[in-house]
């Protein structure tokens, strides 16, 4: 084969190319690392993977709008195979109001015993202590909204917030048993917790809740079930939504990456395929002389051709090798030691620990395919320049 006749020049064509496959497989192991990271983020953080409310309850926040058949409900939840835990809360705004200043809250009533194992707000708690089953009179802030009304543990603070029905305000008074830390805006800043049944007398809701969050077995970052499971809980007046149309924003971001990454792809190919041309040109003008004899003594175009492009093939895979070694070396080194992203803000979702590159079969499958189709379709230029050869002018332009 002629381009292997000259080791350095094809070593580097090979060199270049495998680099681009392997940042091309890096790159895609980051995204799908990064993609679900941000996903497991923001819903293990409070949201879960899924929730039920009243239907209409996301669009108005209607206080009187709470869950229907909650017995039942819960009952056929409890018996889904694919759930593996789930929590109760009510929510409500309100105006919170320090010895000091004031501020709005949105004031979160849930289950001590069910929240703790569901979401992180108990890891996220910096000061003070997450709720007990007899915490009443507890409630929890986050530290930039107690920085704001200049409170601390133990510090009393009046909720006041409208009744469900009526649209009376009521109030009830804390006291600051908590302080946490998500490093997200909107929960540190504006977000409260108490005990669900405190705040059900508050809002005179007393038994019912506004949300039931859901956390499913085997959670991928994908669709964790099929449409059939939130058709089933989005009747008798409720809705079943998933996390992808509770944070719209979010989902449509980690599909414009992934579109990103298939414009990385083309261009990466493009380059490739220039390098795949220059290769074969450069092979090609070194033994023109050689193929002008070889037209000479009778040899057909198309076989002419074919060599072209058994000598594009050739280098193809060669590259491939080289590429596919790199690329598995560095992304499963970093899948191992991971790529700290921790206080980066992604699409509203504040990243907290450490990125870890995911290997995949299909990137050792479909990208190295593609780079070998493109390697043959890029070879296609230079195999019809070398099957129109005329053996005269070759010979005696090149010898």
């Amino acid at each position: 084969m002629n381009s292997f006749r000259n080791a350095r020049r094809t070593l580097l064509a090979g060199l270049a190319i495998g680099i681009g496959l392997a940042a091309l497989i890096f790159t895609d192991g980051l995204m799908i690392g990064m993609s679900d990271s941000i996903v497991r983020i923001a819903t293990d953080t409070f949201m879960g993977h899924g929730q039920v409310h009243a239907e209409g309850f996301t669009r108005t926040r209607d206080l009187a709008r709470v869950v229907r058949e909650l017995p039942g409900v819960l009952e056929r939840l409890k018996s889904e195979p694919e759930v593996e835990r789930i929590s109760l809360r009510v929510q409500t705004p309100g105006m919170l109001a320090s010895p000091a200043t004031s501020g709005t809250v949105l004031l979160y009533g849930v289950d001590p015993g069910l929240e703790r194992v569901f979401s992180r707000v108990d890891e996220a708690i910096v000061e003070g202590s997450f709720l007990e089953r007899n915490d009443r009179r507890k409630i929890l802030l986050g530290s930039k909204l107690a920085e704001a009304l200049e409170i601390g543990l133990g510090d009393r603070v009046v909720v006041t917030a409208a009744e469900a029905e009526s649209g009376e305000l009521a109030q009830d008074m804390f006291r600051v048993g908590g302080i946490f830390h998500f490093n997200v805006r909107e929960l540190d800043g504006g977000v409260g917790f108490a005990h669900i049944e405190t705040v059900q007398r508050l809002l005179g809701l007393p038994g019912e809740v506004h949300e039931i969050a859901v956390h499913f077995k085997g959670f991928s970052g994908n669709e964790a079930t099929d449409a059939g499971f939130w058709s089933r809980y989005s009747q008798s007046g409720n809705e079943a939504r998933s996390w992808r149309e509770l944070m719209p924003q979010l989902s449509a971001v980690l599909d414009m990456s992934g579109f990103s990454s298939l414009i990385v792809g083309v261009i990466l190919f493009a380059v490739v395929s220039l390098g795949i041309v220059n290769t074969l040109f450069m092979s090609l003008h070194e033994r023109m002389f050689e193929y002008g004899v070889l037209r000479a003594v009778g040899t057909r175009p198309g076989r002419m051709a074919m060599m072209i492009l058994f000598e594009a093939g050739a280098l193809s895979l060669f590259s491939i090798l080289i590429g596919c070694c790199i690329g598995f070396v560095v992304t499963f080194l970093y899948s191992i030691r991971g790529i700290d992203y921790a206080g980066i803000e992604f699409a509203g979702v504040t990243l907290r620990e450490m990125i870890y590159p995911v290997l995949r079969l299909e990137q050792f499958v479909l990208f190295p395919t593609c780079v070998f189709l493109f390697t043959l379709v890029a070879g296609i230029y230079p195999a019809v320049y070398a099957a129109r050869l005329k053996p005269a002018h070759a010979m005696k332009t090149y010898e």
